[in-house]
Formats: C-alpha cells, sequence, structure tokens
C-alpha cells in the first residue's frame, strides 16, 4: 500500500469542552520519497478516499444491490462491489500518493447480509481494518443493537450471547479485537454524563501539516432507529454541533477540516455513478444536506456525505456564498470517491478542493480480489454454513417479489404482514390474539429468492429481514388504526410529504388516493372508531419510527419474538408456499 505512516487524534467533549480521549495510534508502511517538506515546498497534495453505506456487504451484492447505473439510462448498468475488490481498488488508488486518507460516512455495519451479521457484524469492523480505513462518521444503523454494541466493535471483547442463540454468535473462533479505525460521533452524547460516546472527531498529520475530521449522523436518528437502540442518548443539531467544534480543531493548530455526515442529498432519477454538478447537474431541492452545508462554517472544506445511498460530486454554498465540495459514492462498496487536495503551509490549510478534484469511480470485479478479504471471506462462510444453509420452506414460484403495485402492496410485504399475525409469540398468558397487522416497506431488503429445486434458506429469508427487530402487539382504536393508515400520505409535521405505504395482513383493506384513506374494512366490516383492535408490528414502527407517530399512542403493549423467526416459522408452516392476489390496497386517483 502507499500510504505514510500515520498519526490520528480525537478528543470527546461534554457539549463542546471536555476531556481528551486519544484515539488508537494506526500505522501502516512508509511510501515513495516524500516531497512534502523539500525546500521552498510550501504546497503539496494529499489524497482523501471515502465511501459510505458499506453495510457489512462482504461478499459481491446480488440484484440491484450489485449494479451501478453507467451509462445514460437506467437499462446502462455494471456488476460492482464486493469488500475483495473495493481492497484491491483501494491500494491500487493509493499509488503513488505519498499523503492518502481513507475515510467514510456511516452505515458500515447493521442491515447487514447473514454472513456478517451472523456475528453481530464482527467480520465487517475485520474487513475494514484490512482495507485500510482509517476513520468513519457513524450513522444510524451503528446503533441498531445499541450504543454499548458500538462502542464494543470499536474497542473489541465478546459478547456473551449464548453461542449462536438468535442465529448470532461473538468471537465464533477468535477473540474480536475491534476496529483499527476511528468511530466518530460529535452529536450523539450520553445524556447521563453529556459526553460523546465516542470522540466527536479526528486529526491526521502528513508530516506536521494536520487535517482535522469531524464525524456526525443525522439529528434525526432516533426516529428511524429502534428506542432501545438510542436509549440515553441526545442527538445534537448537526450544524451547531460542528460549527461549535471549529474554534477547538483551530486552538490546535487545524485549519484543514473535512465533515463526515451521515446524511445526504437526493439526485434526479436514472442517475449515473459519475454525476457530478459540474456536467450541469444540481441536488433535489428536497434533499436534507442542503440546509446543513449551507450552514456549516465556511471554516469547513469539504463535506463527505452519506445515509441516501446515492452517487453524486457537487458544490453547495457556504454561509460566505463561496461553492464547498459534497461527495457521496453511492452504498454497498460499488463505488469510492477519490478527491485530490492542496496542503498549503502558508496558510495551514487545504485549498478549498472543487469538483474538479474529485470523481467517483466504479469497485469493478475485472481486478484481482484481495488475497487478505478472500480469506476472511472463507472463514467466515464456514462458519455460518449451518445457519445459513438451513432450508426453512418452499416456494412454488422462483421469487417472492417486494416491488409495489401502484396501490403500494407487494406480494412480499403480504407475506411478511400475514407472518406477523400468526405468530403466538405476541400473546401473552390469557391475551387475546391480533386481527391485524403492519410492516414498513423500509425493512423489506430484498425479494425472497428460491434455489433451483424451490426450496428457501435460512439465508435468502435473512435477506429479506435482516434487523432482528422485535414483533409488539398492541392495543389501537379503530380511529387509531385510520391515523397509522392516513399517516402514509401525511407526514408527522401534518404535511403531503408521502406516500409511504406499509404492508397489512389478509382482512385489512382500505382505499386510498394517496393523500387520504376511505372504506377501511377488516373482513369487510367497516373499522369502528370507537372499538378497539389488537393489532402487531414491529418495535420500530411501534416506537413512532418512518414518521408513524400513532403506534407510539398504543396501549398494552407486549413484546414477542424476532420478526425474523417469525417469518421462517410462517414459512415452514405454509410451504409450498404461493403468493396471492394484490386485493388489500386499493388506489382511486
Amino acid at each position: 500500500m502507499s500510504r505514510t505512516t500515520r498519526r490520528i487524534t480525537g478528543v470527546a467533549v461534554a457539549g463542546i469542552c471536555a476531556a481528551a480521549l486519544a484515539a488508537p495510534a494506526l500505522a501502516a508502511p512508509t511510501a515513495g520519497p516524500d516531497t512534502s517538506k523539500a525546500p521552498g515546498k510550501t504546497q503539496f497534495p494529499i489524497q482523501i478516499l471515502s465511501f459510505n453505506d458499506f453495510h457489512g456487504n462482504l461478499e459481491p451484492p446480488s440484484g440491484s444491490s450489485g449494479r451501478i447505473q453507467t451509462g445514460p439510462t437506467s437499462a446502462d448498468t455494471t456488476n460492482v462491489g464486493g469488500v475483495e475488490y473495493l481492497a484491491t481498488h483501494l491500494k491500487q488508488a493509493r499509488v503513488g500518493h505519498a499523503n492518502t486518507v481513507t475515510v467514510a460516512a456511516g452505515d458500515m455495519v447493521g442491515a447487514s447480509p447473514l454472513l456478517s451479521a451472523a456475528f453481530h457484524d464482527e467480520p465487517t469492523v475485520e474487513a475494514l481494518n484490512s482495507l485500510g480505513l482509517d476513520i468513519t462518521a457513524v450513522g444510524n444503523h451503528e446503533f441498531d443493537e445499541g450504543y454499548k454494541e458500538l462502542q464494543r466493535l470499536q474497542n473489541g471483547g465478546c459478547i456473551d450471547d449464548g453461542d449462536g442463540a438468535n442465529n448470532q454468535n461473538s468471537c465464533a473462533d477468535h477473540t474480536f479485537t475491534g476496529a483499527k479505525f476511528q468511530y466518530l460521533a460529535a452529536n450523539v452524547l450520553e445524556k447521563a454524563t453529556g459526553k460523546t460516546i465516542l470522540p466527536p472527531y479526528a486529526v491526521k498529520t502528513f508530516n506536521g501539516a494536520k487535517v482535522g475530521f469531524i464525524g456526525m449522523t443525522l439529528k434525526d436518528t432516533p426516529s428511524i432507529v429502534t428506542a432501545s437502540g438510542v436509549a440515553g442518548l441526545e442527538f445534537t443539531d448537526e450544524v451547531k454541533t460542528a460549527n461549535a467544534l471549529v474554534p477547538v480543531l483551530k486552538e490546535q493548530g487545524v485549519n484543514a477540516i473535512v465533515v463526515l455526515i451521515h446524511q445526504g442529498g437526493n439526485v434526479p432519477s436514472s442517475t449515473p455513478y459519475d454525476f457530478t454538478c459540474q456536467g450541469g447537474g444540481t441536488l433535489s431541492a428536497n434533499s436534507p444536506i442542503i440546509p446543513i452545508a449551507e450552514g456549516l462554517d465556511p471554516a469547513i472544506d469539504m463535506i463527505i456525505s452519506g445515509h441516501t445511498h446515492q452517487p453524486y460530486v457537487c458544490s453547495l454554498p457556504d454561509p460566505a456564498g463561496k461553492p464547498r465540495l459534497i461527495t457521496s459514492a453511492s452504498s454497498f462498496g460499488r463505488l469510492f470517491n477519490e478527491t485530490n487536495v492542496t496542503y498549503d503551509r502558508r496558510t495551514s490549510d487545504i485549498v478549498r478542493p472543487t469538483t474538479a478534484d474529485s470523481r467517483n469511480m466504479l469497485v469493478t470485479r475485472t481486478v484481482a480480489k484481495d488475497a487478505a478479504e478472500t480469506a476472511l471471506i472463507a472463514k467466515y462462510k464456514e462458519l455460518v454454513k449451518a445457519i445459513a444453509t438451513k432450508v426453512i420452506g418452499q416456494l412454488t414460484v422462483p421469487l417472492v417479489s417486494r416491488t409495489a403495485n401502484a396501490a403500494g402492496e407487494s406480494p412480499l410485504g403480504d407475506l411478511i404482514a400475514d407472518a406477523q399475525l400468526a405468530d403466538t409469540s405476541v400473546i401473552p398468558a390469557g391475551g387475546t390474539p391480533p386481527v391485524m397487522s403492519f410492516m414498513n416497506a423500509g425493512g423489506i431488503r430484498g425479494d425472497l429468492v428460491a434455489d433451483a429445486n424451490g426450496n428457501v434458506t435460512y439465508e435468502a429469508a435473512f435477506t429479506v429481514q435482516p434487523f432482528n427487530n422485535y414483533l409488539v402487539s398492541m392495543d389501537l382504536t379503530g380511529a387509531q388504526v385510520i391515523d397509522v393508515l392516513n399517516q402514509q400520505f401525511i407526514n408527522s409535521a401534518g404535511n403531503p410529504a408521502r406516500p409511504y405505504v406499509l404492508a397489512t395482513s389478509a382482512g385489512l383493506t382500505y382505499t386510498h388516493n394517496r393523500v387520504t384513506v376511505s372504506n377501511v374494512k377488516l373482513n369487510g366490516v367497516a373499522i369502528n372508531p370507537a372499538a378497539t383492535y389488537r393489532i402487531v408490528t414491529n418495535n420500530f414502527l411501534s416506537d413512532g419510527g418512518d414518521g408513524f407517530p400513532a403506534f407510539r399512542t398504543g396501549a398494552n403493549k407486549y413484546f414477542g419474538g424476532l420478526d425474523i423467526d417469525a417469518f421462517a416459522n410462517y414459512l415452514t408452516k405454509k410451504s409450498p408456499y404461493t403468493p396471492g392476489v394484490l386485493d388489500r390496497v386499493t388506489y382511486t386517483p
């Protein structure tokens, strides 16, 4: 690898001022001759490599998750991704660069394929160690198993998880030693202490020249993560947090500042991987990153973003009205970004990069695989085999699709909702069984695919539902049920900013016009607003996730088992399974 020996430091804060917390010192082979300190040399180059939203995709992702648009239409695609190839591409990109750093913008773990998730994402951390990641911001999915688990991923150690209970196994054949890279969480505070749960920033030193990296997740993380995952935490405003750290860094002689943020922009549909605002494009006006970028201190030189899984290299104006580079490299390890900046010793700052200095690069599968990553994958594939290859059912069709029709209903959504309704773990002793269920579309992560013999393995089911959410039953009045359905089209602020159609169980039917619902019935009988109905959903929606606050008002909540177990058990009972007619939701313009 062509990398300098590095020194990275970090600071944890209570509010903004606080005690020092040293980040790990990271070592790497020294590259070829360094000219940054040559006589009369006032400027020298620094390479910043970045990616985001990796989500534990160690093996090359399949289907649309493993393709990227490379031409003018959505049909122009290339197969990309896989950590064996990403590691090789990064090593090749570093060649000839004496000063280089590799950073990320969150969601390195969480919603991961079984190969990583079965081991609490320890394989992903080890793979990222191997490919030379230096620093990453936390993303919302880093909190899927709570912040204590995130700290364990940073620091190492094993979970006493029953040696495979719930199809997970920490330290399967060796002690997990943690991340060699540094997680940053500038805007995530522990309420009890007021301190950040991880360092808010890290400083990378290139032969005496300092570059600071501030890492943050989106402040709305609590609304898209289960309540237990963020219990005891406070997520502060991104702009206020970063701007308050600017003088902290400057006091240490750090003028060159890059923000790593797990929030991003949206781009027009059918956008190729090399989308750039320099080429005349713009980020969509509704991009959540825009007001953040426009509020960040002008002293911040560059923004590396994520969360929206979009590819872009753009500029947005800072508060002084000057353009500032913002990048995002899609998701799942399909792309990485290379930005080359110039450090000026006279100002102790980097010359602000432009879109001309930055480009997204394809992680093609035409290069040699990285041997260390191949060995890591092979090891964990053997360890996960007993879980992954277990046949749990059969399909009479090749796959059950998550693609929704015009009304918002999908075959796979119907299957999952029916499985939730049938799960007996949500019925307390002597309790009332639920009569309807709800499933969020964003929690359905892939199609359910059978093998050539029609068999469905546990791995195939887990690909569909990878979150290990718990099912929750509760009482809702008929009026609250109607509120839930209307919130599919009206956001939590009361504005029509959707649709986001939930999957519902058999027997619950209604009509909508993408503004409001009507003719809501259960088994052919109109819902009575004053009556009480027992319903079941997952703990994410139960906590009001995805903008459904009506679920938070439910009474007599009772936690059952894992959603993946309900799904697998139902498929076993109903095999061979044939998708039904999509007749639960009717759309009338």
